[in-house]
């Protein structure tokens, strides 16, 4: 008979003690050891657990070169969402394992049940499992969707047991499980959702989608911190992961991968929740700067490139006189650091007294901009309300400045200034680097810019006194 033993484990890297501590010696984050009763397998479920072990496995334990490996062709299963097939790379891999997270009721079960009805109307056969909702809750979902869910096969099931014997018996070409929380091995006496489980139930069905070649998607919770619920080595286990954000009361969701063994983490999907679903948005750049605000001081708008993708975005800065104690810096959408960086570099180069000021960044419409090429557009949106005067509103600015005030040269100058043309822009400042390969386009590609007149900077103060946001004669 198995014995039942307490272990307490991280929830956020897995590791097990045999008693409780504050401190999870693996990852050092304090108090994150939970208590769990686990029982010893017998010696026939080791045995069993043994044939389950590398279900996966494609030609037994001989090892072959790789040069003998043979791939089939059309190894991507296109879904059918080109903003989901622009962030996977492509479309599905056969036998892949994609983790989709985020809030509540941002669009996860929507997004996985379009593509199971994409998917099966194309003739697949796809297996949809709930574990959180009803067939007929899941048909009145998918009867207000834009596309047609009828040839999905459901069920409801949070026993990992029956789903395996399920899949072995339909193999089907897509299984979505949403969510991966509320499915539990019998194997364990851990409650759904605890470390365990969930290490268990996602190691079963990642050797099960290998061995099927079935490509997977696992809608998972996440945390208040906005981390997908349960250890990090879940997301080590699976091949992608992708984190839906969006801002509340915005019907707007950005779709982001953090990790992508078959393609590149930098691409993003824009989509529009809508009472019929989500759809992609064709234009991303002319939806982010619907509202922005003409003739406004500290508003600045800067193309920012995203994978393979050039985006306009808004970004907007106040800055204002404290009388309410410390001077804040707050920053959304950009990191604070390298606010905090920026505006040191706007006092000793171009000698603007910031200091003393409460200083507000945000980057309208959700979306975070991580590339320092952001870095010449939020100065000249600080600088823009610091001096009360607006930036020329038909003016794209990007580069990257250094420490000693230098503007440096960006990746993608080209692709910028063709996004900013797009969008009726007269105007564009960039780094005096990029100004050869922008001409070489330019003779190469006659009227490819059309009206766009592009102007360069070597320092900081050169970009303020073309913007207008300083006179020749300020210092700086």
């Amino acid at each position: 008979m198995a014995k039942a033993r307490t272990l307490y484990v991280c929830s956020s890297c897995g590791h097990e003690s045999p008693k409780w501590m504050g401190k999870c010696p693996g990852c050092e984050d304090w108090n994150t050891l939970e208590e769990e009763v686990r029982e010893r397998p017998s010696a026939s479920e080791q045995a069993a657990a043994g044939k389950r072990a590398g279900y996966g496995a494609e030609g037994g334990t001989k090892p072959v070169r790789l040069s003998d490996v043979v791939t089939e062709k059309g190894e991507r299963i296109f879904s059918g969402v080109e903003e989901l097939d622009r962030v996977l790379g492509g479309g599905f891999v056969r036998g892949g394992v994609v983790l989709l997270g985020g809030d509540p009721g941002i669009g996860k079960s929507t997004l996985s049940l379009q593509v199971a009805g994409i998917l099966a109307g194309q003739g697949l056969d796809v297996l949809y499992v709930s574990g959180e909702e009803s067939m007929g809750q899941i048909k009145m979902r998918g009867a207000r969707l834009s596309v047609e869910v009828g040839e999905v096969q459901v069920v409801g099931e949070t026993s990992l047991e029956r789903v395996e014997a399920l899949l072995e018996e339909h193999k089907p070409d897509l299984l979505v499980l949403d969510s991966i929380q509320t499915l539990a091995t019998e194997r364990l006496t851990s409650s759904p959702g605890s470390v365990a489980q969930l290490r268990e139930v996602t190691g079963t069905l990642t050797q099960l989608a290998k061995g099927l070649q079935m490509p997977t998607i696992l809608v998972g919770h996440v945390t208040k911190e906005g981390a997908i619920a349960g250890p990090k080595v879940l997301e080590h286990m699976v091949d992608t992961v992708l984190y839906f954000e969006g801002q509340a009361g915005l019907n707007f969701r950005i779709l982001r991968a953090v990790k992508n063994r078959y393609g590149s983490t930098n691409e993003i999907g824009v989509f529009e929740m809508r009472g019929d679903g989500l759809h992609g948005v064709e234009n991303p750049s002319a939806m982010f700067l619907a509202e922005r605000p003409l003739g406004a001081p500290g508003s600045a708008v800067v193309p920012v490139v995203e994978g393979t993708r050039p985006l306009l975005v808004e970004v907007q800065a106040l800055v204002s006189a404290n009388n309410y104690g410390p001077p804040r810096i707050t920053a959304i959408g950009v990191d604070q650091g390298r606010v905090m960086l920026l505006l040191n570099i706007i006092e000793k180069r171009a000698g603007l007294k910031v200091g003393g000021h409460d200083v507000f960044v945000n980057v309208a419409g959700g979306v975070k901009v991580v590339e320092p090429a952001a870095d010449l557009g939020i100065a000249l949106a600080i600088v823009s309300s610091f001096r009360n005067r607006a930036l020329p509103q038909d003016t794209v600015t990007f580069g990257e400045l250094g420490l000693t005030g230098e503007v440096r040269a960006v990746s993608q100058a080209v692709g910028r200034l063709v996004e900013a043309k797009k969008l009726g822009f007269k105007r564009a400042l960039s780094p005096r680097g990029n100004a050869p390969g922008i001409e070489t386009f330019v003779d190469a590609h006659a009227g490819a810019l059309g009206e766009l007149k592009v102007e360069t900077a070597r320092t900081l103060g050169d970009a303020l006194r073309s913007a207008r946001l300083v006179e020749s004669a300020d210092q700086g």
